[in-house]
């Protein structure tokens, strides 16, 4: 039995390595997807923004309600109890005039909407994506109509 040397040198990848390889970077890429789930992400972002404009609308009329030695703005104290009202041109046609810009610079819209936050020149013809109610003790709440991951957002004060 006669064993020969190699003279030539092995360069590059057999076709099974290269495989192999991309093999693995593909499993890889898919259990990164998997894990960072980017509409999750971007539904988790819209929630937070939920949250923040909830806390500035209710802010809003608290501030109002202080101002004016604990009167309620006469649309939100017209309310029906325990019912949740959407906050539009429709429902509350001076509301927006009472607030904008002296206790709030400008309504915040819901992000599902697509479109800018309302400001003092569009409370004629106006939409925000979250309602307003109010209880049988005068607590305000504001709520998101539409939210991302099933989520509830809801602030009362």
């Amino acid at each position: 039995m006669k064993f020969t040397a190699r003279t030539k040198t092995q360069r590059g990848f057999t076709l099974i390595e290269l495989l192999v390889v991309i093999g693995i970077l593909a499993v890889l890429l898919a259990i990164t997807l998997i894990a960072i789930n980017p509409a999750r992400q971007f539904g988790n972002a819209n929630n937070t923004k939920r949250r923040s404009d909830t806390t500035q609308i209710l802010s809003a009329v608290g501030q109002y309600t202080a101002e004016n030695k604990g009167q309620l703005p006469p649309e939100v104290a017209a309310l029906t109890a325990d019912t949740a009202t959407t906050l539009n041109n429709t429902n509350f046609p001076n509301l927006c005039a009472l607030l904008i810009p002296e206790f709030i610079p400008a309504f915040p819209t819901n992000p599902t909407l697509n479109t800018d936050d309302v400001n003092e020149s569009e409370c004629a013809a106006y939409a925000t994506g979250y309602s307003i109610a109010r209880d049988a003790n005068n607590r305000i709440t504001v709520s998101a109509d539409t939210t991302d991951n099933g989520a509830v957002i809801s602030v009362t004060r």
